[in-house]
Protein backbone atom coordinates (compact mmCIF):
# COMPACT_ATOMS: atom_id res chain seq x y z
CA UNK A 1 0.00 0.00 0.00
CA UNK A 2 1.08 3.57 -1.09
CA UNK A 3 2.35 5.77 2.12
CA UNK A 4 0.24 8.53 -0.39
CA UNK A 5 -1.62 8.17 -3.51
CA UNK A 6 -2.95 11.60 -5.50
CA UNK A 7 -5.33 10.74 -7.98
CA UNK A 8 -6.56 13.62 -11.03
CA UNK A 9 -5.53 16.52 -8.66
CA UNK A 10 -6.20 19.93 -9.79
CA UNK A 11 -5.99 23.40 -8.29
CA UNK A 12 -7.63 26.43 -9.92
CA UNK A 13 -5.89 29.72 -10.06
CA UNK A 14 -7.67 32.90 -9.59
CA UNK A 15 -9.36 35.08 -12.31
CA UNK A 16 -7.16 37.02 -13.95
CA UNK A 17 -3.63 34.58 -13.26
CA UNK A 18 -1.70 33.77 -16.70
CA UNK A 19 -3.28 30.19 -16.59
CA UNK A 20 -6.49 28.65 -15.21
CA UNK A 21 -4.70 25.65 -13.07
CA UNK A 22 -1.45 25.84 -10.53
CA UNK A 23 -1.74 22.18 -10.85
CA UNK A 24 -4.20 20.43 -13.66
CA UNK A 25 -4.88 16.03 -13.26
CA UNK A 26 -2.02 15.48 -11.80
CA UNK A 27 -1.60 11.18 -10.60
CA UNK A 28 1.43 9.62 -8.49
CA UNK A 29 1.95 7.91 -5.72
CA UNK A 30 4.92 7.57 -3.19
CA UNK A 31 5.71 3.86 -1.72
CA UNK A 32 6.34 3.63 2.44
CA UNK A 33 10.25 4.35 2.53
CA UNK A 34 10.81 5.91 -0.61
CA UNK A 35 12.13 9.54 -2.07
CA UNK A 36 9.79 10.25 -4.66
CA UNK A 37 11.80 14.00 -6.47
CA UNK A 38 9.27 16.16 -7.90
CA UNK A 39 11.25 18.61 -10.67
CA UNK A 40 10.63 21.60 -12.01
CA UNK A 41 10.76 25.11 -12.70
CA UNK A 42 9.00 28.06 -10.57
CA UNK A 43 5.48 27.98 -11.60
CA UNK A 44 5.35 24.41 -12.77
CA UNK A 45 3.07 23.44 -9.63
CA UNK A 46 5.09 21.71 -7.42
CA UNK A 47 5.14 23.71 -4.29
CA UNK A 48 1.47 24.50 -4.79
CA UNK A 49 1.08 20.68 -4.88
CA UNK A 50 2.82 19.94 -1.57
CA UNK A 51 0.72 23.19 -0.08
CA UNK A 52 -2.30 21.38 -0.88
CA UNK A 53 -1.50 18.30 0.94
CA UNK A 54 -0.49 20.17 3.91
CA UNK A 55 -3.86 22.24 3.70
CA UNK A 56 -1.43 26.00 2.79
CA UNK A 57 -2.97 27.09 0.18
CA UNK A 58 -2.86 31.03 -0.18
CA UNK A 59 -6.34 32.39 -0.49
CA UNK A 60 -7.87 31.70 -3.81
CA UNK A 61 -5.99 29.27 -4.55
CA UNK A 62 -8.72 25.80 -4.55
CA UNK A 63 -8.51 22.38 -5.06
CA UNK A 64 -11.04 21.81 -7.92
CA UNK A 65 -11.12 18.18 -8.16
CA UNK A 66 -9.22 15.20 -7.58
CA UNK A 67 -8.13 13.21 -4.34
CA UNK A 68 -5.25 12.84 -2.70
CA UNK A 69 -5.20 9.20 -0.15
CA UNK A 70 -3.36 9.28 3.09
CA UNK A 71 -3.84 6.48 5.81
CA UNK A 72 -7.08 5.46 3.89
CA UNK A 73 -8.47 9.34 4.54
CA UNK A 74 -8.82 12.23 1.74
CA UNK A 75 -6.59 14.57 3.17
CA UNK A 76 -7.68 17.04 1.05
CA UNK A 77 -11.32 17.21 2.32
CA UNK A 78 -10.75 16.94 5.98
CA UNK A 79 -12.08 19.23 8.42
CA UNK A 80 -9.86 22.40 9.65
CA UNK A 81 -9.37 20.48 12.93
CA UNK A 82 -8.39 16.88 11.68
CA UNK A 83 -5.83 18.73 9.29
CA UNK A 84 -4.33 20.13 11.93
CA UNK A 85 -4.01 17.27 14.05
CA UNK A 86 -2.24 15.21 10.79
CA UNK A 87 0.70 18.45 10.30
CA UNK A 88 3.72 18.04 11.81
CA UNK A 89 2.19 14.34 13.64
CA UNK A 90 1.89 12.15 10.30
CA UNK A 91 2.73 14.53 7.72
CA UNK A 92 5.66 17.28 7.97
CA UNK A 93 6.94 20.00 5.14
CA UNK A 94 10.44 21.50 5.64
CA UNK A 95 10.12 24.74 4.21
CA UNK A 96 12.56 26.45 1.25
CA UNK A 97 13.53 29.72 3.46
CA UNK A 98 14.12 28.63 7.09
CA UNK A 99 14.10 32.35 7.86
CA UNK A 100 11.01 32.98 7.05
CA UNK A 101 9.69 29.86 8.30
CA UNK A 102 11.08 30.41 12.18
CA UNK A 103 9.73 32.98 14.47
CA UNK A 104 12.66 35.21 15.13
CA UNK A 105 11.61 36.30 18.80
CA UNK A 106 11.73 32.40 19.84
CA UNK A 107 14.70 30.26 20.76
CA UNK A 108 15.27 27.18 18.98
CA UNK A 109 14.59 24.51 21.59
CA UNK A 110 11.08 26.22 22.32
CA UNK A 111 10.17 26.30 19.11
CA UNK A 112 10.98 22.59 18.43
CA UNK A 113 9.50 22.06 21.95
CA UNK A 114 6.44 23.95 20.74
CA UNK A 115 5.07 21.29 18.05
CA UNK A 116 4.99 18.49 20.98
CA UNK A 117 2.55 21.21 22.27
CA UNK A 118 0.63 21.79 20.13
CA UNK A 119 -0.16 18.00 20.40
CA UNK A 120 -0.75 17.99 24.12
CA UNK A 121 2.35 15.55 23.93
CA UNK A 122 5.16 15.29 27.18
CA UNK A 123 5.34 17.40 30.34
CA UNK A 124 7.63 20.46 29.94
CA UNK A 125 10.83 19.11 30.87
CA UNK A 126 10.14 16.38 28.84
CA UNK A 127 9.51 18.30 25.97
CA UNK A 128 12.89 20.08 26.64
CA UNK A 129 14.76 16.68 26.59
CA UNK A 130 13.60 15.80 23.19
CA UNK A 131 13.84 18.79 21.59
CA UNK A 132 17.87 18.41 22.98
CA UNK A 133 17.49 15.01 21.31
CA UNK A 134 16.59 15.86 18.27
CA UNK A 135 19.00 18.72 18.28
CA UNK A 136 21.71 15.97 18.43
CA UNK A 137 20.08 13.99 15.51
CA UNK A 138 20.09 16.05 13.21
CA UNK A 139 23.75 17.24 14.01
CA UNK A 140 24.10 20.65 15.32
CA UNK A 141 26.97 21.75 17.05
CA UNK A 142 26.65 22.04 20.72
CA UNK A 143 23.64 21.03 21.37
CA UNK A 144 23.12 22.38 24.66
CA UNK A 145 24.18 26.45 23.32
CA UNK A 146 22.02 25.36 20.16
CA UNK A 147 18.93 24.92 21.97
CA UNK A 148 18.99 28.39 23.61
CA UNK A 149 19.35 30.38 20.46
CA UNK A 150 17.94 32.55 18.15
CA UNK A 151 17.23 31.72 14.48
CA UNK A 152 19.54 34.75 13.59
CA UNK A 153 22.62 32.99 15.82
CA UNK A 154 22.83 30.03 13.54
CA UNK A 155 24.32 29.70 9.65
CA UNK A 156 21.47 28.69 7.00
CA UNK A 157 22.35 25.17 6.84
CA UNK A 158 22.15 25.07 10.87
CA UNK A 159 18.49 26.64 10.88
CA UNK A 160 17.55 24.20 8.00
CA UNK A 161 18.80 21.17 10.49
CA UNK A 162 16.54 22.98 13.11
CA UNK A 163 13.48 23.20 10.95
CA UNK A 164 14.21 19.18 9.71
CA UNK A 165 13.79 18.65 14.06
CA UNK A 166 10.97 20.29 13.86
CA UNK A 167 9.64 18.44 11.28
CA UNK A 168 10.66 14.95 12.58
CA UNK A 169 9.53 16.16 16.33
CA UNK A 170 6.32 13.31 16.24
CA UNK A 171 8.04 11.18 13.70
CA UNK A 172 5.82 11.33 10.76
CA UNK A 173 5.14 9.01 8.08
CA UNK A 174 4.87 11.54 5.40
CA UNK A 175 8.04 14.37 5.21
CA UNK A 176 7.28 17.05 2.30
CA UNK A 177 11.05 18.98 1.60
CA UNK A 178 10.44 21.62 -0.87
CA UNK A 179 13.84 23.20 -1.63
CA UNK A 180 15.28 22.60 1.17
CA UNK A 181 18.86 22.48 0.10
CA UNK A 182 18.34 25.23 -2.75
CA UNK A 183 20.55 28.47 -0.89
CA UNK A 184 22.85 26.21 1.10
CA UNK A 185 27.00 25.64 0.15
CA UNK A 186 27.69 22.51 -1.99
CA UNK A 187 29.02 20.90 2.06
CA UNK A 188 26.20 21.83 4.04
CA UNK A 189 23.33 20.55 1.25
CA UNK A 190 25.81 17.12 1.18
CA UNK A 191 25.10 16.94 4.91
CA UNK A 192 21.99 18.23 4.63
CA UNK A 193 20.97 15.27 1.87
CA UNK A 194 22.59 12.64 3.77
CA UNK A 195 20.61 13.38 6.92
CA UNK A 196 17.26 13.37 5.07
CA UNK A 197 18.86 9.99 3.52
CA UNK A 198 19.72 8.64 7.01
CA UNK A 199 16.41 9.50 8.54
CA UNK A 200 14.63 7.28 5.59
CA UNK A 201 16.44 4.68 6.81
CA UNK A 202 15.65 5.09 10.17
CA UNK A 203 12.20 6.30 11.01
CA UNK A 204 10.83 4.15 7.40
CA UNK A 205 9.09 7.66 6.15
CA UNK A 206 8.57 8.32 2.53
CA UNK A 207 9.67 11.65 1.36
CA UNK A 208 8.42 13.96 -1.47
CA UNK A 209 11.52 15.83 -2.53
CA UNK A 210 10.66 19.20 -4.13
CA UNK A 211 14.03 20.59 -6.32
CA UNK A 212 15.24 22.24 -9.54
CA UNK A 213 18.49 20.77 -9.34
CA UNK A 214 19.10 16.92 -11.28
CA UNK A 215 22.25 17.09 -8.90
CA UNK A 216 20.08 16.47 -6.06
CA UNK A 217 18.12 13.86 -7.94
CA UNK A 218 21.27 11.98 -8.75
CA UNK A 219 22.20 11.50 -5.14
CA UNK A 220 19.24 10.90 -3.13
CA UNK A 221 15.93 10.01 -5.64
CA UNK A 222 14.54 6.81 -6.19
CA UNK A 223 11.63 7.66 -8.06
CA UNK A 224 11.10 10.64 -10.18
CA UNK A 225 8.24 13.34 -11.96
CA UNK A 226 8.78 16.15 -14.11
CA UNK A 227 6.54 18.80 -13.88
CA UNK A 228 5.70 21.87 -16.37
CA UNK A 229 2.69 24.17 -16.10
CA UNK A 230 1.05 22.03 -13.68
CA UNK A 231 1.33 18.49 -15.59
CA UNK A 232 3.06 15.97 -15.28
CA UNK A 233 5.34 15.57 -18.01
CA UNK A 234 7.71 12.56 -17.42
CA UNK A 235 7.77 10.18 -14.39
CA UNK A 236 10.63 6.96 -13.78
CA UNK A 237 13.02 5.34 -11.65
CA UNK A 238 16.18 8.64 -11.10
CA UNK A 239 17.94 6.04 -13.29
CA UNK A 240 16.08 6.07 -16.66
CA UNK A 241 15.06 9.95 -16.01
CA UNK A 242 18.65 11.10 -15.28
CA UNK A 243 20.32 8.51 -18.58
CA UNK A 244 17.63 8.08 -21.20
CA UNK A 245 14.78 11.46 -20.44
CA UNK A 246 12.28 10.73 -23.12
CA UNK A 247 10.45 14.65 -22.83
CA UNK A 248 11.96 17.54 -24.49
CA UNK A 249 11.59 19.54 -21.44
CA UNK A 250 13.35 17.19 -19.21
CA UNK A 251 15.98 17.57 -21.81
CA UNK A 252 16.70 20.86 -21.81
CA UNK A 253 16.23 21.02 -18.07
CA UNK A 254 19.30 18.37 -18.12
CA UNK A 255 21.53 20.75 -20.98
CA UNK A 256 20.99 23.50 -18.72
CA UNK A 257 22.81 21.99 -15.88
CA UNK A 258 26.37 22.98 -15.05
CA UNK A 259 28.41 20.05 -15.79
CA UNK A 260 32.09 19.25 -15.46
CA UNK A 261 33.05 20.72 -18.78
CA UNK A 262 35.54 23.46 -18.70
CA UNK A 263 35.15 26.52 -21.01
CA UNK A 264 39.10 27.50 -22.21
CA UNK A 265 41.18 29.12 -20.89
CA UNK A 266 41.47 33.09 -20.74
CA UNK A 267 45.03 34.76 -21.01
CA UNK A 268 44.91 37.04 -17.48
CA UNK A 269 44.78 40.53 -17.86
CA UNK A 270 47.47 43.32 -15.47
CA UNK A 271 45.58 45.97 -15.10
CA UNK A 272 43.94 45.60 -11.74
CA UNK A 273 40.24 46.71 -11.16
CA UNK A 274 40.35 45.61 -7.42
CA UNK A 275 42.96 45.41 -5.24
CA UNK A 276 42.30 44.07 -2.21
CA UNK A 277 45.04 44.35 0.89
CA UNK A 278 45.22 42.70 4.07
CA UNK A 279 41.75 43.17 4.40
CA UNK A 280 40.37 42.46 8.49
CA UNK A 281 37.13 42.80 9.42
CA UNK A 282 35.53 41.40 12.97
CA UNK A 283 32.69 41.11 14.81
CA UNK A 284 32.35 41.04 18.30
CA UNK A 285 28.87 39.88 19.90
CA UNK A 286 28.23 39.45 24.15
CA UNK A 287 30.42 40.18 26.92
CA UNK A 288 28.98 41.85 29.90
CA UNK A 289 28.81 40.20 33.37
CA UNK A 290 29.93 36.18 33.55
CA UNK A 291 29.53 36.38 29.31
CA UNK A 292 32.42 36.12 27.46
CA UNK A 293 32.73 38.21 24.30
CA UNK A 294 32.35 36.11 21.42
CA UNK A 295 34.98 36.98 18.06
CA UNK A 296 34.61 35.82 14.99
CA UNK A 297 37.18 36.66 12.48
CA UNK A 298 35.04 37.33 9.17
CA UNK A 299 37.64 38.71 6.79
CA UNK A 300 41.18 37.66 8.33
CA UNK A 301 43.99 39.23 6.12
CA UNK A 302 42.55 38.58 2.61
CA UNK A 303 44.52 39.78 -0.52
CA UNK A 304 43.10 39.27 -3.86
CA UNK A 305 43.67 41.04 -7.28
CA UNK A 306 40.37 41.37 -10.09
CA UNK A 307 41.81 41.90 -13.21
CA UNK A 308 40.75 44.15 -15.78
CA UNK A 309 38.01 42.28 -17.88
CA UNK A 310 38.13 39.45 -15.30
CA UNK A 311 35.63 37.78 -13.84
CA UNK A 312 36.99 35.73 -10.19
CA UNK A 313 35.02 33.11 -8.53
CA UNK A 314 34.71 33.76 -4.53
CA UNK A 315 33.59 30.26 -3.49
CA UNK A 316 33.37 28.62 0.21
CA UNK A 317 30.67 27.93 2.96
CA UNK A 318 28.17 29.84 4.66
CA UNK A 319 30.08 31.59 7.06
CA UNK A 320 33.56 31.38 5.41
CA UNK A 321 33.54 35.47 4.93
CA UNK A 322 33.07 35.39 1.43
CA UNK A 323 30.26 38.19 1.62
CA UNK A 324 31.35 39.63 3.82
CA UNK A 325 34.64 40.37 1.76
CA UNK A 326 31.92 41.91 -1.00
CA UNK A 327 29.88 43.76 1.50
CA UNK A 328 33.43 45.35 2.67
CA UNK A 329 34.28 46.00 -1.10
CA UNK A 330 31.20 48.55 -1.76
CA UNK A 331 31.48 49.75 1.89
CA UNK A 332 27.72 48.58 2.89
CA UNK A 333 30.55 46.96 5.75
CA UNK A 334 33.40 49.16 6.75
CA UNK A 335 36.66 47.18 7.41
CA UNK A 336 38.46 46.88 10.47
CA UNK A 337 42.03 47.06 8.28
CA UNK A 338 43.13 46.89 5.08
CA UNK A 339 43.11 48.19 1.71
CA UNK A 340 40.09 48.47 -1.03
CA UNK A 341 41.41 49.92 -4.19
CA UNK A 342 39.38 50.49 -7.15
CA UNK A 343 40.93 52.08 -9.80
CA UNK A 344 43.81 53.00 -7.33
CA UNK A 345 41.25 54.89 -5.07
CA UNK A 346 41.11 53.21 -1.60
CA UNK A 347 36.99 53.16 -0.75
CA UNK A 348 38.08 51.90 2.48
CA UNK A 349 39.57 55.17 3.72
CA UNK A 350 37.21 57.27 2.53
CA UNK A 351 35.34 59.58 4.60
CA UNK A 352 31.24 59.24 3.91
CA UNK A 353 30.82 61.91 1.51
CA UNK A 354 34.00 61.19 -0.28
CA UNK A 355 33.03 57.30 -0.63
CA UNK A 356 29.27 59.12 -2.58
CA UNK A 357 31.38 60.02 -4.58
CA UNK A 358 33.45 56.85 -5.48
CA UNK A 359 30.53 54.88 -4.34
CA UNK A 360 29.36 54.45 -8.60
CA UNK A 361 32.81 52.89 -9.11
CA UNK A 362 32.06 49.09 -7.27
CA UNK A 363 27.86 47.83 -7.93
CA UNK A 364 26.38 44.74 -5.87
CA UNK A 365 24.34 42.77 -7.92
CA UNK A 366 22.27 40.77 -4.67
CA UNK A 367 21.01 37.69 -4.05
CA UNK A 368 17.21 37.72 -3.80
CA UNK A 369 15.63 39.85 -7.14
CA UNK A 370 12.86 39.93 -4.67
CA UNK A 371 13.84 41.97 -2.06
CA UNK A 372 16.16 43.93 -3.39
CA UNK A 373 13.84 45.75 -5.41
CA UNK A 374 11.54 48.55 -3.91
CA UNK A 375 8.13 47.02 -4.73
CA UNK A 376 6.12 50.30 -4.75
CA UNK A 377 8.66 51.74 -7.80
CA UNK A 378 8.49 51.39 -11.12
CA UNK A 379 11.66 49.66 -12.98
CA UNK A 380 12.57 53.30 -14.28
CA UNK A 381 12.87 54.63 -11.31
CA UNK A 382 14.97 51.62 -9.72
CA UNK A 383 17.08 52.29 -12.92
CA UNK A 384 17.80 56.13 -12.89
CA UNK A 385 17.79 57.02 -9.34
CA UNK A 386 21.67 56.58 -8.92
CA UNK A 387 22.94 58.50 -12.33
CA UNK A 388 20.86 60.82 -11.85
CA UNK A 389 21.69 61.68 -7.87
CA UNK A 390 25.00 60.88 -9.34
CA UNK A 391 24.23 64.30 -11.70
CA UNK A 392 23.50 62.40 -15.03
CA UNK A 393 20.36 64.60 -17.08
CA UNK A 394 17.15 62.93 -16.08
CA UNK A 395 16.44 62.57 -19.76
CA UNK A 396 19.74 60.88 -20.92
CA UNK A 397 19.41 58.41 -17.36
CA UNK A 398 16.09 57.23 -18.91
CA UNK A 399 17.76 56.76 -22.15
CA UNK A 400 19.99 54.96 -20.77
CA UNK A 401 18.16 52.55 -18.85
CA UNK A 402 16.17 51.85 -21.69
CA UNK A 403 18.70 50.73 -23.69
CA UNK A 404 20.12 48.23 -20.93
CA UNK A 405 16.86 47.20 -20.44
CA UNK A 406 17.01 45.72 -24.16
CA UNK A 407 20.86 44.85 -23.94
CA UNK A 408 19.64 42.20 -20.61
CA UNK A 409 16.26 40.87 -22.64
CA UNK A 410 13.45 42.42 -21.09
CA UNK A 411 12.86 45.30 -23.57
CA UNK A 412 12.55 49.14 -22.80
CA UNK A 413 8.74 48.41 -22.24
CA UNK A 414 9.68 46.94 -18.70
CA UNK A 415 11.22 50.86 -18.33
CA UNK A 416 7.09 51.41 -16.50
CA UNK A 417 6.47 48.11 -15.18
CA UNK A 418 6.63 47.07 -11.24
CA UNK A 419 8.78 44.51 -9.74
CA UNK A 420 6.10 42.03 -9.05
CA UNK A 421 5.25 41.72 -12.64
CA UNK A 422 8.38 40.23 -13.13
CA UNK A 423 9.70 36.66 -12.30
CA UNK A 424 13.02 35.78 -10.50
CA UNK A 425 14.57 35.73 -13.08
CA UNK A 426 13.81 38.69 -14.75
CA UNK A 427 14.19 40.29 -11.51
CA UNK A 428 17.79 39.60 -11.70
CA UNK A 429 18.07 41.09 -15.20
CA UNK A 430 16.76 44.55 -13.66
CA UNK A 431 19.34 44.35 -10.78
CA UNK A 432 22.25 43.69 -13.55
CA UNK A 433 21.09 46.37 -15.78
CA UNK A 434 20.59 48.61 -12.15
CA UNK A 435 24.51 47.99 -11.61
CA UNK A 436 25.49 48.66 -15.36
CA UNK A 437 23.96 51.89 -14.67
CA UNK A 438 26.10 53.51 -12.53
CA UNK A 439 28.75 52.29 -15.18
CA UNK A 440 30.63 50.62 -12.66
CA UNK A 441 34.60 49.66 -13.02
CA UNK A 442 33.13 46.74 -11.04
CA UNK A 443 30.32 44.37 -10.48
CA UNK A 444 30.40 42.23 -7.09
CA UNK A 445 27.50 40.00 -8.15
CA UNK A 446 26.87 37.94 -4.69
CA UNK A 447 25.21 34.47 -5.21
CA UNK A 448 23.36 35.98 -7.86
CA UNK A 449 21.59 33.10 -9.29
CA UNK A 450 21.81 30.57 -6.84
CA UNK A 451 17.94 31.11 -5.97
CA UNK A 452 16.87 30.75 -9.06
CA UNK A 453 15.99 27.58 -11.66
CA UNK A 454 18.33 25.99 -13.81
CA UNK A 455 17.65 27.12 -16.94
CA UNK A 456 16.96 30.81 -15.83
CA UNK A 457 20.35 30.21 -13.80
CA UNK A 458 21.78 29.26 -17.33
CA UNK A 459 20.27 32.30 -18.76
CA UNK A 460 21.94 34.48 -16.21
CA UNK A 461 25.05 33.42 -16.65
CA UNK A 462 25.09 33.91 -20.72
CA UNK A 463 23.94 37.51 -19.82
CA UNK A 464 26.62 37.92 -17.49
CA UNK A 465 29.40 36.25 -20.34
CA UNK A 466 28.18 39.04 -22.73
CA UNK A 467 28.03 41.84 -20.84
CA UNK A 468 31.86 41.12 -19.82
CA UNK A 469 32.76 40.69 -23.36
CA UNK A 470 30.44 43.87 -24.29
CA UNK A 471 31.90 46.52 -21.60
CA UNK A 472 35.19 44.52 -20.71
CA UNK A 473 33.24 44.41 -17.29
CA UNK A 474 35.08 43.41 -13.72
CA UNK A 475 33.48 40.94 -11.74
CA UNK A 476 33.56 39.44 -8.48
CA UNK A 477 31.14 36.21 -8.40
CA UNK A 478 30.59 35.41 -5.17
CA UNK A 479 28.94 31.73 -4.52
CA UNK A 480 28.77 28.31 -2.92
CA UNK A 481 27.97 26.44 -6.58
CA UNK A 482 31.54 25.49 -7.72
CA UNK A 483 30.00 24.58 -10.79
CA UNK A 484 28.82 27.63 -11.73
CA UNK A 485 31.79 29.09 -10.74
CA UNK A 486 33.50 26.89 -13.73
CA UNK A 487 31.10 28.42 -16.09
CA UNK A 488 31.60 31.81 -15.92
CA UNK A 489 35.00 32.87 -13.87
CA UNK A 490 38.69 33.07 -14.90
CA UNK A 491 40.08 32.33 -11.84
CA UNK A 492 38.77 30.85 -8.52
CA UNK A 493 39.48 32.17 -5.01
CA UNK A 494 38.61 29.59 -1.76
CA UNK A 495 37.45 30.98 1.40
CA UNK A 496 37.46 28.89 5.03
CA UNK A 497 36.59 30.58 7.70
CA UNK A 498 37.33 34.40 7.01
CA UNK A 499 41.29 32.83 5.37
CA UNK A 500 41.75 33.07 1.62
CA UNK A 501 43.24 29.16 1.54
CA UNK A 502 43.57 28.75 -2.85
CA UNK A 503 43.51 30.70 -5.56
CA UNK A 504 44.15 29.86 -9.13
CA UNK A 505 42.61 29.37 -12.68
CA UNK A 506 39.33 27.61 -13.06
CA UNK A 507 41.54 24.41 -14.92
CA UNK A 508 43.35 24.65 -11.80
CA UNK A 509 41.28 24.49 -9.13
CA UNK A 510 38.87 21.86 -10.43
CA UNK A 511 41.84 19.63 -12.00
CA UNK A 512 44.46 19.86 -9.41
CA UNK A 513 44.01 21.35 -6.48
CA UNK A 514 46.04 21.94 -4.05
CA UNK A 515 43.79 22.13 -0.48
CA UNK A 516 42.01 19.28 1.17
CA UNK A 517 39.17 21.97 2.01
CA UNK A 518 39.22 22.78 -2.36
CA UNK A 519 38.93 18.69 -2.79
CA UNK A 520 35.82 18.23 0.39
CA UNK A 521 34.07 21.24 -1.76
CA UNK A 522 34.30 19.35 -5.20
CA UNK A 523 33.74 16.45 -3.63
CA UNK A 524 30.43 17.63 -1.82
CA UNK A 525 28.74 18.70 -5.13
CA UNK A 526 25.68 17.03 -5.62
CA UNK A 527 25.55 14.56 -8.41
CA UNK A 528 28.81 15.13 -9.19
CA UNK A 529 29.71 11.82 -9.71
CA UNK A 530 26.78 12.00 -12.42
CA UNK A 531 28.24 15.33 -13.86
CA UNK A 532 31.48 13.68 -14.25
CA UNK A 533 30.12 10.93 -15.72
CA UNK A 534 27.74 13.59 -18.14
CA UNK A 535 30.58 15.61 -19.13
CA UNK A 536 32.95 12.40 -20.25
Amino acid sequence: MSALSIEHLSIGLPKGADRAFAVEDISFAIEKGEILCVVGESGSGKSMTANALMGLLPPGVTVKSGRAMFEARDILRLPEAEKQALRGERIAMIFQEPMTALNPLMRIGEQIAEVFAAHDRFSQQERRDKALNLIREVGLPDPEKIIRAYPFQLSGGQRQRAMIAMALALEPKLLIADEPTTALDVTTQAQILKLILDLRERHGMAVMFITHDFGVVAEIADQVIVMREGRVVERGSAASVLTDPQHDYTRRLLDAIPTGKLPPARAPRDVPALEIKGLRKVYRTGGGFFRPVREVRAVDDVSLTVGRGEVLGLVGESGSGKSTLGRTAVRLVTPDGGQVLVGGTDLAALSEEELRRQRHKVQMVFQDPYASLNPRQRIMGALTDGPITKGVPKAQAQARAKELLEIVGLGADAASRFPHEFSGGQRQRIGIARALAMDPELIIADEAVSALDVSIQAQVLDLLRDLRERFDLSILFITHDLRVAAQLCDRIAVMQKGKLVEIGTVHDIFLNPQQDYTRQLLAAVPGADWAKAGAA
